[in-house]
């Protein structure tokens, strides 16, 4: 079955109407018609099953068949990664969709090649955006990530907006396993942190002075193995071990 997205101010009413680049797609590529069952996501929670009532050149109105409210997940999980070269961006964009990721935060460290004004910042933050809805489609996940614009590390930082237990993905400093964090973490508190994070450095890893801050703020240094592993390999890798601790 199809899958669409429109945001939740969009999906209030028994019919819902998709225009633009959503029924471009519904029209054009796909070749929806009439009568046909198809599923829209807005991105908050609901599930909406609707019938094709009628179709345009531009637009599709929707009957809601039936409505489904999925309950935000228990345990937040916020990416922070350095940003790789060329669109490798856009691919860990979508696993972490895949894996979970409730929030994505695009870092500029001192070995990102990438330098953005404010105005390049956003137009980045609006285009990963559409990434991350598309693959909510792909997918069928019903809470939509949010995609932060890039941001240097002493930004984010000074925000002081981090989540209940932070793991750093570092080559340079004693590290454990993420396991032994979370057990340590449940022994302590007895139960699981409310919201997780994990930062991910460039190719070469965060600078010293970097990771020392990073560290300051409450990051845990962790392995990610013998082998070095690059950007996207490295964030598919801890957001699957999230994935797991976080249900266990």
């Amino acid at each position: 079955m199809h899958r669409f997205f429109l945001p939740p101010d969009q999906c209030r009413g028994e019919s819902l109407r998709l225009a633009g680049r959503e029924a471009h797609h519904a029209l054009h590529v796909l070749r929806v018609k009439r009568g046909e069952r198809v599923t829209v996501l807005d991105g908050a929670g609901g599930e909406y099953l609707c019938d094709v009532a009628n179709t345009s050149k531009d637009s599709l109105t929707l009957t809601v068949h039936t409505r489904k409210t999925h309950p935000q997940l228990a345990c937040p999980v916020t990416l922070l990664v350095a940003i790789p070269k060329g669109k490798l961006i856009e691919s860990i964009i979508q696993k972490a969709v895949e894996l979970g990721a409730a929030h994505i935060v695009p870092l500029l460290t001192d070995r990102v090649i990438t330098q953005l004004d404010d105005d390049g910042a956003e137009a980045k933050r609006e285009k990963w955006q559409h990434v991350a809805i598309e693959a909510v489609k792909q997918c069928g996940a019903a809470w939509l990530p949010q995609v932060a614009a890039p941001i240097a590390i002493k930004d984010f930082l000074a925000a002081k907006n981090l989540p209940e237990l932070t793991l750093v993905g570092s080559l340079q400093t004693e590290r454990r396993h993420p396991r032994e964090i979370f057990s340590e973490f449940r022994t302590q508190h007895a139960r699981l942190p409310q919201s997780v994070g994990v930062w991910i450095g460039p190719e070469g890893d965060f600078t010293l002075a970097e990771l020392q801050a990073i560290e300051a703020a409450g990051a845990r240094p962790i392995t990610l193995g013998e082998l070095t592993l690059r950007v996207e390999t490295a964030a598919i890798y801890c957001l699957s071990i999230l994935n797991y601790e976080r249900q266990g």
